[in-house]
């Protein structure tokens, strides 16, 4: 199928739709793709290709964000472990129930193809969850950073898996590889030092994912997708890794739309193989159930990790792979491969929404949830203390660091900064700025939150969610908080947005920029010479 206007007429319908109902524009594209099947349009070169490259590219773009030590946490490597073996135990000798049952979809199962069905669905979709996590803007949070590293272990299990079923074991070259990445590491670094930022640092970009990284990976019997990802790790520590990312991230946008699309397109299913679907659908809860124990035993709260949990609650695409060498060796009928993606479809549709309400479905029911926490507290989720200070930062990017340095060299030590990002936090610590570890985001920060009474006067928030700042206010608000709000807003109807949810004064942070470079000129530099053509104003007497 080629990209004719209908597809894109249809994907863009869909997309608005479900984004105006309070929904992500991905799950439009899955319900367009869907329609299109009806129409007899069916996945070809164009779509498959620009999906392939839309995964490729967000992959990298990940390992952009990831630093490798991330990894060896316990949550991370054990707990995508263990969850995996769980998993594909308890829905293996579900799925053989069914066929012992007399079920006719599931009638011809036996025990290794039970199980190799059962490690298909035992994935969550990365595409998915980054998309969701990049929306909420919660990628560098503690829950997103937990959900990214379990996807990783999740995709070394995916290559291994290939490696061994398909008999297709790495050649002698992918030791070359491997150890030619620290000299090509220190090699990219200095091109990234002086690549600028125009066109060639997203070409750049593109060499790097799909040349350097993929290319390099699969040419040695090694994981494509998994050479981008680590490419991308390898150049995270570099202080323009951010920049990079960001030249890529409407690009990248675009063209997972092929990806969703390619997804819908797999077709209606027959009504056997639909309830074989629903059935699929209908146990991912044990999923999330599972994430969330294991989770709280490494010591997580039981909103992070309940969060984290419906990151991960749907099925992945990797499912599609495990179905489809399944059906290529006669293992499995083809029926299986599109109750499998149906499946997939609806995981994605449901979660969506879940995702989105994830804090209000908390509250609900957070009491019965917290009884699973452990008495001690991960490193990063310890109590936060009070202090001094009478100004606060919420969001230390680099508009959160200017008004922070601003505000301390004016008043002096009364600035403190917030941010959910331990990297920014340890960077900022190295700096000599007095910041704190915080997601502004979760009710059980503002519930063990000091009174600030009249300590803090003014709090800036910087933070580029919308969403996240009216709920910051919001908060404020209910403590009873009565000094001055200040916002950032990334686009002028954003300015009135929250100036009516109760911020004292917002600003469209490009917008300043000019009068930000105007007033820096005038205290740095000599502009006595320019002559004035304002005409004075002429002094009065009192009256």
């Amino acid at each position: 199928m080629h990209l004719d206007p209908l597809v894109l007429l249809l994907a863009f319908s869909c997309g608005y739709l479900a984004s105006r109902i309070g929904l992500p524009p991905l799950v439009g594209y899955l319900v367009a793709g869907f329609a299109l099947s009806t129409q007899g349009y069916t996945s070809g070169p164009t779509i498959q290709g620009i999906a392939d490259i839309g995964v490729t590219i967000l992959l990298f773009t990940i390992g952009l964000k990831l630093k490798i030590k991330g990894l060896l946490r316990p949550e991370v490597w054990a707990g995508a472990s263990l969850h995996m073996l769980i998993t594909v135990a308890i829905f293996g000798v579900g799925l053989m129930g069914l066929s012992a049952a007399g079920l006719s979809f599931f009638a011809n199962l036996n025990m290794y193809t039970a199980m190799l069905v059962a490690f298909a669905l035992s994935f969550s979709s990365t595409v998915f969850a980054i998309k969701i996590l990049e929306e909420s803007g919660r990628s560098s949070s503690l829950n997103g950073r937990t959900a990214i590293g379990v996807l990783i272990v999740q995709d070394i299990f995916a290559v291994l898996f290939l490696t061994f079923s398909t008999g297709k074991i790495p050649s002698l070259w992918a030791l070359a590889v491997l150890g030619a990445l620290p000299f090509a590491r220190w090699l990219f670094m200095r091109i990234l030092d002086r690549i600028g930022h125009g066109e060639l640092q997203v070409l750049f970009g593109f060499f790097l994912a799909f040349v350097a990284g993929a290319y390099a990976f699969d040419v040695v019997g090694l994981k494509a997708d998994l050479g981008a990802l680590i490419m991308g790790m390898l150049l995270a520590p570099h202080s323009r890794a951010k920049d990079l990312a960001k030249s890529l991230y409407s690009i990248k946008d675009f063209l997972l739309v092929g990806f969703f699309l390619e997804i819908g397109l797999a077709g209606l299913p027959s009504m056997q193989t639909l309830g074989a679907s629903l059935i699929f659908v209908m146990v991912a809860p044990i999923k999330v159930a599972l994430f969330f124990w294991l989770f709280t035993r490494f010591k997580l709260k039981a909103r992070t990790s309940f969060i984290t949990s419906l990151n991960l609650a749907n099925y992945s695409e990797f499912g599609l792979i495990v179905g489809g060498l399944a059906v290529a060796n006669g293992w499995l009928g083809r029926d299986w491969l599109l109750a499998i993606a149906v499946a997939m479809s609806i995981s994605f549709v449901l979660a969506s929404p879940c995702n989105k309400m994830a804090d209000i479905f908390f509250d609900k029911i957070r009491n019965p949830l917290k009884k699973f926490e452990t008495k001690d507290r991960h490193q990063d989720e310890k109590s936060y203390n009070s202090g001094i200070w009478q100004v606060g930062i919420v969001g230390m990017g680099r508009v959160g660091t200017g008004a922070y340095d601003y505000f301390t060299e004016k008043f002096g030590p009364v600035v403190i900064g917030i941010d959910f990002s331990i990297d920014t936090i340890d960077r900022h610590r190295k700096e000599g700025r007095d910041v704190s570890l915080a997601d502004v985001t979760d009710p059980d920060f503002w519930r063990k939150l000091p009174k600030v009474g009249g300590k803090i006067k003014l709090m800036v928030l910087t933070i580029p969610n919308l969403e996240s700042q009216i709920y910051v206010v919001s908060k404020l608000k209910d403590r009873g908080y009565t000094g001055e709000i200040a916002a950032m807003a990334e686009f002028d109807d954003q300015v009135e947005i929250l100036r009516e949810a109760g911020v004292s004064t917002s600003f469209n942070v490009y917008g300043e920029a000019g009068l930000g470079l105007a007033s820096h000129i005038c205290k740095t530099l000599d502009v006595s010479n320019i002559e004035s053509l304002t005409p004075k104003k002429e002094a009065t007497e009192p009256a």
